[in-house]
């Protein structure tokens, strides 16, 4: 594990040099109340492994940044693996299977698991507070708004990413199978191309994709003047995205484990608030940690910059950071019942249980990062960036 002394030196004021100092002590025997309220003696979990839903990116810059600036290690973890997926790893399926300890998951996508799987699994930390999805058109094709996709082809990538198309159709009263829902690669060829009338893009991502290429026409890069942009927060249809999912089970039995959660939230909190604070110096971090990586493809660096400005947009909100707001859970529980696709399948029938959230832990790692100090209130002020020709 890195850890660079340039980027030890600028961590950020709301990080005091006093509660850095603070960890929890790794290896020895804690007491904690259970819920019935007697003590029970365990040993706290020094090892765990997160599971990531796509390859190493600023998407992740919170997690990435609290294993390379060591604050896994100043919660008493010895060990934090970070595994990433190119889409061959299904989050939710591994935290299940028991294969890790956290997940990074997109709510509907793990609800439609929960219903039609059985498993129990609880969003521990709403990150991403807002939608970061979007779909784009050329100008003047006539997609300004989500009617305007019926006898179309609206490009999706699948695994799930569609179900934000149906909920704001669905929100519309539209009919899915008017639209031809046509599968798109991770990128913005299938726009390019014509192959598609509108493109699922991301706003961290896809979306500067196609901002980082020449228009033929003109010789130079295509701005968000020549696009159609439909964001998916300003719709019904707005789903809650990036959270940390962990085993219900294990949190309501294993003291542990639970001990375990609120210790990793800190941590990831430390890491989030940096990667807020100093966008570039985290930007950067993840550039070397995606360089790195095996197998992995990873973006260009002016591109991590725009993905972690746009990123950091989605989870600074006027909601405490991690906390799920029940109006925006209700939202996406809405848009997952009432969401139909193209051929006649929900995605959910019923409301998921309970336990699907739980501010619990959230809150507690909130509180005890205040009493250390260290303070998450605060806005994300954007920074411009210039993109470049691919993203290099």
């Amino acid at each position: 594990m890195r850890h660079s002394t340039r980027r030890r030196s600028a961590v950020v004021t709301t990080l005091t040099a006093g509660a850095l100092a603070l960890s929890a002590c790794a290896g020895t025997t804690s007491t904690t109340p259970t819920a019935g309220g007697e003590d029970t003696d365990f040993t706290p979990i020094t090892d765990i492994k997160l599971q990531l839903q796509w390859l190493p990116q600023a998407q992740f810059a919170g997690y990435y940044v609290a294993q390379e600036m060591g604050y896994f290690e100043e919660e008493g973890f010895d060990n934090v693996e970070i595994v990433p997926s190119g889409g061959d790893i299904v989050p939710q399926d591994a935290l299940a299977a028991g294969d890790v300890d956290f997940a990074v998951a997109w709510v509907p996508k793990v609800l439609g698991t929960i219903e039609s799987t059985g498993v129990e699994l609880t969003d521990i930390a709403q990150v991403f507070q807002r939608s970061g999805t979007t779909q784009v058109s050329w100008k003047g094709d006539g997609i300004t708004d989500v009617a305007g996709f019926e006898g179309k082809r609206i490009g999706s990538w699948g695994f799930g990413n569609e179900w934000e198309i149906f909920a704001a159709m669905a929100a519309d009263d539209l009919d899915a199978s008017t639209v031809s829902i046509t599968t798109q690669d991770f990128s913005m060829n299938a726009l390019l191309d014509g192959d598609v009338d509108a493109a699922q893009a991301m706003t961290y991502n896809e979306l500067a994709q196609v901002l980082e290429v020449v228009n033929p026409d003109t010789g130079e890069l295509y701005t968000l003047d020549d696009l159609d942009v439909i964001y998916y927060e300003d719709t019904e249809g707005a789903m809650l995205q990036d959270a940390i999912w962990a085993d219900t089970q294990r949190l309501d039995e294993d003291p542990a484990y639970a001990d375990a959660a609120v210790r990793f939230l800190k941590a990831v909190a430390k890491g989030w608030l940096y990667a807020r604070d100093n966008v570039e110096d985290s930007a950067s971090l993840v550039w070397d940690v995606a360089s790195n990586a095996e197998a992995a493809f990873p973006v260009g660096p002016v591109h991590q910059l725009w993905q972690l400005n746009e990123v950091n947009k989605l989870i600074w909100t006027d909601a405490p950071f991690g906390t799920v707001e029940q109006d925006k859970w209700d939202q996406t529980v809405d848009g997952a019942l009432a969401a139909v696709n193209q051929d006649g399948m929900n995605l959910i029938t019923q409301e998921p249980p309970a336990s699907a959230f739980s501010n619990e832990y959230i809150e507690k790692a909130i509180a005890e990062l205040e009493d250390e100090g260290v303070s998450l209130d605060g806005e994300y002020t954007p920074i411009d960036v210039t993109l470049t020709e691919g993203g290099q």
